[in-house]
């Protein structure tokens, strides 16, 4: 029953996208290079982990800018992060982005062709964009494009929604430079990865890659410390992301009892949310016990601090992608020449 609507919305983007690929639609490059990081499907791919690799990877030679719609906000249009922006304002990721990373420029809007020349204006000193999940926002044309597949519903495996969780058909890989299959285990064989390379069939001059989920130290809502998990501890683990079964995974490892209190993705915490997780933790028992969180999550729940108790025992948790089959060299190289390259062809056409 599903089929009939799938095929006709992949028809409409099939479309879309014609128009974009024979100029019809206009595609603006911006003089500065902009790297895109998306997915072809709808849910947690693991781009934010990926698009905080990229900073990482460039703040200490570039000025890094980040520009993302800010899903889950509550304010519209352009919003430049400062100090006191909040999550409810801005979003949880950019929210997290700009905790992480106070040294590079943060924007969220809607249309990112009119909130891109904002963000360099309230940041003209940057000289890198990272376009937070933008592979379909096809009215810009980034200068790279990095596609995120999750390893578990890779995009070769999956439908056009409503049938399966694909934005469009998997022929839109082929507009992608560099392919990243995220959150692979982390003993993934050689054999394996050959299979998956000959299922995803990069085309001449796309990378392949494969990266590994490393998860980082506890840090505290209230004093920011750092707590090392031991396998006595008992955990609430509160979140509200898309997708929550690789984390815990590794948790159910690492803890002596685990209780999951599940929210829906972006949930916006109220104070009764706040209660209840303090009730849940009261009834975990053990006299080890905290309260675990994701770092989005976190940012949410922030705004609730002026409620928080005397001592809450809260912790958030952050992740990194690592690569695998020493891939971290190659994807340096690939993001170090094009950034080099397009500064030298944007150089060269503004004379």
């Amino acid at each position: 029953m599903l089929y009939p609507v799938s095929l006709l919305y992949g028809l409409i983007i099939w479309a879309r996208n014609r128009l974009y690929d024979w100029k019809v639609l206009s595609s603006i490059r911006f003089d500065l290079p902009t790297i895109a990081v998306g997915n072809l499907s709808v849910g947690g791919a693991g781009k934010s982990p990926h698009v905080e690799y990229l900073v990482r990877l460039l703040k200490d030679d570039f000025a890094v800018a980040t520009l993302s719609r800010g899903y889950g906000r509550r304010t519209r249009g352009y919003q430049f992060a400062t100090e006191k922006s909040t999550a409810m304002e801005i979003g949880d990721e950019p929210a997290q982005f700009h905790l992480k990373f106070p040294e590079a420029a943060v924007g969220v809007g809607e249309n990112r062709v009119l909130a891109l020349p904002q963000l360099l204006m309230d940041a003209p000193s940057t000289q890198v964009v990272i376009l937070d999940d933008a592979f379909q926002h096809r009215s810009i044309c980034p200068g790279l494009n990095i596609l995120i597949t999750e390893y578990h519903r890779r995009f070769t495996r999956d439908h056009i929604v409503p049938l399966g969780r694909l934005r469009e058909s998997r022929a839109g890989a082929g507009r992608a430079d560099l392919i990243v299959v995220s959150k692979c285990p982390a003993d993934l064989s050689l054999d394996e990865k050959q299979q998956i390379s000959r299922e995803i069939g990069p085309g001449p001059g796309q990378g392949l890659f494969f990266t590994t989920v490393q998860n980082e130290e506890p840090w505290s809502l209230v004093t920011g410390e750092r707590i090392r998990l031991s396998g006595r501890q008992h955990l609430l683990v509160v979140t509200g992301i898309a997708e929550a079964g690789p984390l815990l995974e590794y948790l159910s490892g690492v803890c002596g009892k685990l209780v999951h209190m599940r929210f829906a993705d972006h949930h916006p915490y109220k104070s009764r949310d706040l209660r209840e997780i303090m009730e849940q933790f009261q009834e975990l028992g053990g006299e080890d016990r905290i309260i675990l969180t994701t770092e989005k999550d976190a940012m949410r729940l922030k705004l609730l601090e002026g409620e928080f108790p005397e001592w809450f025992p809260c912790y958030a948790i952050g992740v990194r992608p690592v690569f695998l089959f020493d891939g971290q060299d190659n994807f340096s190289r690939r993001i170090f020449d094009f950034i080099r390259l397009e500064r030298k062809r944007i150089g060269e056409e503004n004379g």
